[in-house]
């Protein structure tokens, strides 16, 4: 009797078992059926800008700063994201010698050009934290004496051209309004709400939920080693594109990093002194654009949705070069944690656009002036 009763048990919780998959395997083929009648082209290639879009802005830019309030280290104010530096190097930016017509745009008009850069490596968090954790990798690029009205009408002695990237090829919100939404649960130590708001399941984001834990990757050895991703776009003279710069180890001499100890909290700043203080070791990266065909999905207002390189390939326009150099002194260091780089430190033909760039504009600002204004005072 007793064998008779387990039999039952386990016929039953097999066809359990072959219920839950099955409606398993049809909510993912409902999901996907949606996910792409949803999300398919053609998109417009004119920036749409949605009402109260500027209002919400300025109750980021409070959101921000109470961030930086809260995440201050002693009496250093700290940037409200990407915190943690590795450290700031001096870098070399050359546009490809046979670059094709079509991609000479900006600071890529003349072919062979070398551009003196300043670089910027960092984490991803609000706030200084171990190394090994995961999270977010950042690259910021500041091109130098570039010529040109700059964008922004206070800034037109800067003569830059910033590019700022992380290493995931999109965000993990759509726009002004999921931002907002986002960064208030965040600053409020409520992680949850941020992509659970309410019990109403329409209002779930899932799918950006997912994006946010792909992009909490475990530490790579060195930030040499990463793929860093524009996430928004950008005018690329005429056309719209996204860009990123990937690790080019051909085009530097052969090297391999010594192991380190990833248990040391500044582990990656050390795997960068490694390479380019003891041993001398030159790194290169490609740096390269994607540009927008509107007969595809390639929205400009949703950072949320990765361009396919099936729909349009990455092109190589430069090669970035990091020379040798000692870049962990109290001076540089110090130098670095002042130095501001912001989307919008550019010239007229790589334009920031879209929702999360037009919130970048006033945010960037905003927050910088807050920092350095308090540091000053200190």
């Amino acid at each position: 009797m007793l064998t008779t009763l387990w039999v039952r048990l386990g016929a039953f919780l097999g066809k359990v078992f072959l219920i839950v998959v099955a409606l398993g395997l049809i909510g993912w083929l409902l999901a996907t059926t949606w996910f792409a009648w949803h999300y398919r082209g053609p998109v417009s290639a004119q920036e749409q800008i949605p009402l109260g879009e500027s209002a919400m802005t300025q109750g980021i830019i409070q959101t921000a700063i109470s961030v930086v309030d809260q995440h201050r280290e002693s009496t250093r104010y700290l940037r409200d994201a990407h915190a943690k530096a590795h450290g700031c190097v001096k870098a070399e930016v050359q546009v490809v010698s046979d670059l094709a017509p079509a991609l000479r745009q900006g600071v890529f008009a003349e072919p062979g050009k070398v551009w003196q850069a300043s670089m910027r490596l960092s984490n991803g968090n609000a706030y200084p934290q171990m190394d090994s954790a995961k999270d977010a990798r950042g690259m910021a690029i500041k091109l130098m004496d570039v010529p040109g009205p700059q964008l922004l009408t206070d800034q037109q002695g800067r003569g830059e051209q910033d590019f700022v990237m992380f290493n995931h090829p999109n965000f993990f919100v759509s726009d002004v309004a999921e931002y907002a939404q986002n960064i208030a649960a965040q600053a409020n130590g409520q992680s949850k709400q941020a992509f659970f708001p309410g019990w109403d399941p329409r209002t779930w984001q899932i799918r950006h939920m997912f994006i946010a834990l792909g992009t909490l990757a475990p530490a790579p050895n060195s930030p040499t080693e990463s793929t860093y991703y524009s996430v928004s776009p950008y005018k690329f003279g005429a056309a719209n594109a996204k860009f990123r710069v990937a690790p080019d180890p051909q085009s530097c001499p052969q090297y391999s990093l010594p192991p380190q100890n990833q248990g040391l909290p500044n582990f990656l700043r050390n795997a960068l002194n490694q390479q380019l203080s003891a041993d001398r070791v030159p790194a290169c990266f490609v740096l390269q654009i994607q540009r927008q065909d509107p007969s595809k999905f390639m929205p400009i207002e949703d950072t949320s949705i990765e361009w396919k390189e099936s729909d349009a390939p990455f092109e190589t326009v430069a090669k970035v070069r990091i020379p040798a150099q000692d870049f962990d002194t109290p001076a540089l260091n110090l130098a670095c944690d002042n130095q501001s780089f912001n989307p919008w430190f550019a010239i007229e033909a790589h334009r920031p656009i879209g929702g999360i760039n037009r919130l970048r504009k006033a945010v960037y600002e905003a927050v910088s002036e807050y920092r350095h204004s308090r540091n000053a005072e200190q």
